[in-house]
């Protein structure tokens, strides 16, 4: 991160005075930003950077909502409190998910005479927890593996109890902690330990810190997972519907993702087959003609729409959301 603040210093500094770039007539609402946000700052010139490229980013935010207004896009963006990170520093730490092109759970099956409603919202029916934040950690794939698995719980006892993703960035030895990892690993971890405690008794703290599971803790586990079809949207729409939330890989290495507010999302730069964030997929729907899969994030409920976007369903596996889709077995 400290690399990446003095490059950008540099490059900078080869413009001008950074305070010579600064729009003044913006410095109440820079002002208004870093209250509501908490930012603290450790210099003059990291202020000044920051300041930077919150600008950058709000005549990015301004360009695409007037287009949206106008009918060429589907979604609005907004600034949250990512809007102060540059594009590298931003995929240094936010996303996390490790690709594999294997699939090593069971297949998925479809289910016969089963007719998909035309719309599912898991939340609504208990099954998923508040949206939780990764933080400056790459562990992703650990928040989509705890959502996936409180859905199945709940749905087999009743009880929704939000489960420890530091236990799994700590413990599970496959994955890479910080650093990323896959979900499907995380559920082969659950079920070899004997199961995952409560986020209560392992709480998160954004960091690789040394593993200290406690089997009294456990709130429950998994006997396996299962893979569904690689790039099937609607085998996902059916596991959504009869299953619970899912766990996806999606590519969110765009601006337009780092800052979306609300509206169906579609990124013409997406990539169905390199992805790099691990998210839920809790519902599906429809939005003035727009199908979507609704999907929760981990970068806490001050980004997206409360926490969640909506993202364009049946278009080509748009971001790479049905790629790699999985859901343990309880």
């Amino acid at each position: 991160m400290r690399m990446l603040l003095f490059v950008s210093v540099l490059a900078l500094a080869a413009a001008g005075p950074i305070q010579d770039q600064l729009n003044p007539e913006l410095d109440e609402h820079w002002e208004d930003y870093m209250r509501q946000y908490n930012k603290q700052y450790k210099s003059e010139i990291e202020t000044h950077l920051r300041r930077l490229m919150w600008e950058k980013n709000l005549k990015y935010v301004q360009e695409h909502n007037l287009q949206a207004d106008m009918g060429h896009h589907t979604f609005w963006l907004g600034m949250n409190e990512h809007a102060d990170l540059s594009d590298e520093e931003f995929s240094l730490y936010q996303r996390g998910y490790i690709m594999r092109n294997e699939s090593t759970g069971s297949a998925y099956l479809s289910m016969a005479n089963v007719q998909a409603p035309d719309s599912v919202d898991w939340r609504t029916e208990g099954y998923v927890t508040e949206v939780k934040n990764q933080k400056q950690c790459g562990s992703c794939w650990a928040f989509s593996t705890t959502g996936s698995l409180e859905g199945q719980l709940y749905k087999k006892t009743g009880k929704l109890v939000s489960l420890s993703e530091q236990q799994l960035v700590d413990c599970s030895k496959e994955n890479h902690g910080c650093g990323g990892g896959l979900m499907d690993l995380a559920f082969k971890y659950i079920k070899e330990n004997g199961g995952i405690d409560t986020e209560e008794s392992y709480p998160y703290m954004a960091k690789n810190e040394k593993c200290h599971f406690k089997r009294q803790d456990v709130a429950g586990s998994d006997t396996g997972f299962v893979d569904i079809p690689r790039g099937d949207e609607q085998a996902l729409m059916e596991a959504v519907a009869t299953v619970g939330p899912i766990s996806v890989a999606i590519d969110a290495g765009h601006k337009s993702f780092q800052l979306y507010k609300h509206g169906v999302y579609m990124e013409s730069e997406c990539s169905a087959s390199k992805l790099d964030h691990g998210v839920l997929v809790v519902g599906y729907g429809e939005l003035d003609g727009e199908k979507y899969w609704l999907v929760k994030n981990s970068w806490g409920s001050t980004w997206g729409n409360d926490g969640y976007i909506m993202m364009r369903r049946d278009y080509d596996n748009m971001c790479g959301i049905a790629t790699q889709a999985s859901y343990p077995l309880v």
